[in-house]
């Protein structure tokens, strides 16, 4: 074992989310994104969905208390270094998360504000999207919306160019608390086009960070995947602009080489594990 492997201190990430069975999204693609970038992933589950690659055909909510109970057990025994959250579906849940998260104030807190699944299903309650814009985002560190999310948020269409992206993110960085280093990531993949810029702000410095749509179908989860990975590395880089372009790598491979699985009929997941597998049986 090297001096550098032995000083190193793994965190432990929290993942906040829904269950999706397929494992593509949710927190199974939030564990194995964390896993493969050097962090102990824990997770709560916040809602039930029955779920494939094709579409979400039931979810089942988990009774706050019980998503109180789970946060609050959780932080009684183990030191968590960055929590992120997904799919929380309704305002008691989101309720429930903001006081808890808002006794224990973990240093790093991403929020990626998932309302519509991959196949188009709604995953967020229309009721519960004040609660989020009101208790969640004063609490964050970075949130990820897309350009749809983005517009929900704001009460605003969807938009359609890298200059309305700016703007969206001044706007949202206005709706984060002021103390400390808070981000905006407004990402671009919903741009027409080949394009898929990706916007960074922290209310000083506007961060334009470039990318191509990579002909697939394997996108599945990718909003999860990005914001996990974001997760485990904030506390092991600290430095977001650095943590923002290694995690959007990390996710170009997964995409890039996903054909390597073979999952469901449609929109499959990303390979987290890309790196990790060499294709050999253990020997």
């Amino acid at each position: 074992m090297s001096d550098e492997t032995a000083a190193r201190v793994i965190p432990n990430t929290l993942t906040i989310a829904g269950m999706d069975p397929s494992g593509g999204a949710g927190i199974l693609a939030d564990i194995k994104a964390m896993s493969a970038l050097g962090a102990y992933g824990c997770a709560v589950v916040a809602a039930l969905t029955a779920q494939n690659t094709q579409a979400v055909t039931e979810i089942s909510p988990v009774n706050p208390q019980f998503v109180r109970a789970q946060i609050d057990t959780l932080f009684a025994d183990v030191e968590i270094h960055a929590v992120k959250l997904g799919m929380l579906g309704q305002t008691g849940i989101i309720e429930v998360v903001a006081d808890r998260l808002g006794h224990f104030l973990p240093a790093h807190l991403v929020l990626d504000p998932v309302m519509v699944s991959k196949s188009g299903d709604l995953l967020l309650e229309q009721k519960a999207i004040g609660a989020l814009r009101e208790q969640l985002l004063p609490l964050a560190t970075l949130i990820t919306p897309n350009l749809p999310e983005a517009g929900v948020l704001l009460e605003m269409r969807s938009v359609e160019t890298v200059r309305e992206m700016r703007r969206v993110a001044e706007r949202l960085r206005n709706l984060m608390t002021h103390g400390g280093h808070r981000w905006v990531l407004v990402k671009g993949g919903h741009l027409p086009g080949n394009d898929t810029i990706d916007v960074l702000h922290d209310g000083d410095k506007m961060i334009e960070l470039p990318g191509h749509r990579i002909p697939t179908r394997n996108t599945h989860g990718t909003g999860c995947t990005l914001s996990a990975a974001m997760t485990a590395l904030l506390p092991q880089l600290q430095d977001v602009p650095e943590v923002t372009k290694r995690a959007k790598h990390y996710l170009v491979q997964a995409i890039t080489q996903s054909g390597a699985l073979k999952v469901g009929h449609g929109h499959g997941p990303v390979h987290h594990f890309h790196a990790l597998w060499s294709g050999k049986p253990l020997q």
